[in-house]
């Protein structure tokens, strides 16, 4: 993990728009400088840094950070009176205005900042992280891994009827086991009309043979997600419409992915996922939109649907998800996690897309 040309590329960034940043975004502060505690600041100028975390966390401080910074140790006092000191050279203080509340705004207009001038920075370090490097990306992989492999050892288990809420956390402890810290979001496990619920939450009921069953999970692994959704009948389906919904929502997460590559907008795998289903009869059946970004939040930029106004650069990692959803007949979605290429994008998510579990 390159923290230190991180912080390179943020000052380069942050340098028309603020002399110093106060980054409370603690995914934000663990992609500069590898700190992973739950509470810390860490202020950003030109030719330094200072990060300041609780008496919990000294320790793991020196272990994780490799970076050249002043580091303050102490109760939120302390805390704030160095982010004070340090800042009070300066103009332009930026903060993160999408992880500061108004309450936090007001208090350090009147009390931190008082002499400087407050700017609401938006994506300065989240630009940075929509391009992975090679670290991110291998964290990711294992993520994937650590997924697919639970999914392959759990599939029998799917005929001896358990219910949904069973399967999910069986998933959950397998991924642990294999490796991930926990599940990259709540797992879901949505069987025949539950799965026509696009984020269904999994409930007491059994999962029947024939029935469609939505399994869309992901792994945790060193802080970076996974994200996965896989679309299986327990034996042969029951429902003649469900093999049709099935072959299409496959066409279309294939057109989706061939659609990825640096330079392309993300519009356009999205428009190329929602032709296919269209041309279906089922347009007004895929309610959401075909993907997003992947890396330390489940859910970052760039985005892919609709109305994204995103181009995909290579490094990007993105999933791309296409669904119908019937009440009726239940739901089919497939989803792959993939890093996008010079050329095109390679798949980091390698479960079978059988339909027949």
């Amino acid at each position: 993990m390159d923290h230190a040309g991180r912080v390179e590329r943020l000052r380069a960034a942050m340098a028309s728009e603020c002399d110093a940043l106060l980054v409370t975004n603690l995914k934000n502060v663990r992609y500069l400088t590898g700190f992973t505690g739950s509470a810390g600041m860490l202020l950003v100028t030109a030719d330094d840094l200072l990060l300041t975390s609780d008496g919990r966390y000294g320790t793991q401080i020196a272990e994780q950070v490799r970076l050249p910074a002043q580091v303050e140790i102490g109760l939120p006092g302390a805390q704030r009176d160095a982010v004070v000191a340090h800042a009070k050279r300066f103009q332009r203080v930026g903060l993160e205005a999408a992880s500061v509340t108004w309450a936090q705004q007001r208090s350090m207009a009147a009390e931190w900042f008082a002499s400087a001038t407050l700017v609401p920075t938006l994506g300065l370090v989240e630009r940075l992280r929509e391009v992975k490097d090679e670290g991110e990306v291998a964290r990711i992989q294992a993520a994937a891994d650590c997924a697919d492999g639970a999914l392959a050892h759990l599939r029998a288990l799917l005929y001896e009827g358990p219910t949904e809420a069973e399967f999910a956390l069986a998933l959950d402890s397998e991924m642990r086991r294999r490796g991930a810290t926990g599940p990259s979001f709540e797992t879901i496990v949505a069987s025949g009309p539950n799965g026509a619920k696009p984020h269904h939450r999994p409930t007491a009921r059994r999962i029947e043979r024939g029935e469609l069953v939505v399994l869309d999970f992901g792994a945790l692994f060193d802080g970076y997600c996974s994200d996965m959704t896989r679309t299986v009948s327990v034996g042969e389906p029951t429902d003649p419409m469900a093999l049709r919904m099935y072959e299409v929502v496959r066409q279309s997460q294939a057109a989706g992915v061939a659609a990825v590559a640096s330079g392309r907008g993300a519009l356009d795998v999205d428009t190329a996922c929602r032709e296919v289903i269209g041309a279906a009869g089922w347009g007004s059946a895929f309610v959401h939109g075909t993907g997003h970004g992947v890396g330390l939040d489940i859910h970052e930029a760039p985005a892919v649907g609709s109305t994204s106004a995103d181009t995909l650069a290579a490094g990007n990692v993105v999933t791309v998800e296409p669904g119908v959803y019937l009440p009726e007949h239940g739901g089919v979605r497939i989803e792959d996690t993939v890093v996008v290429t010079a050329d095109g994008c390679r798949i980091l998510t390698s479960s079978p897309k059988e339909l027949v579990a």
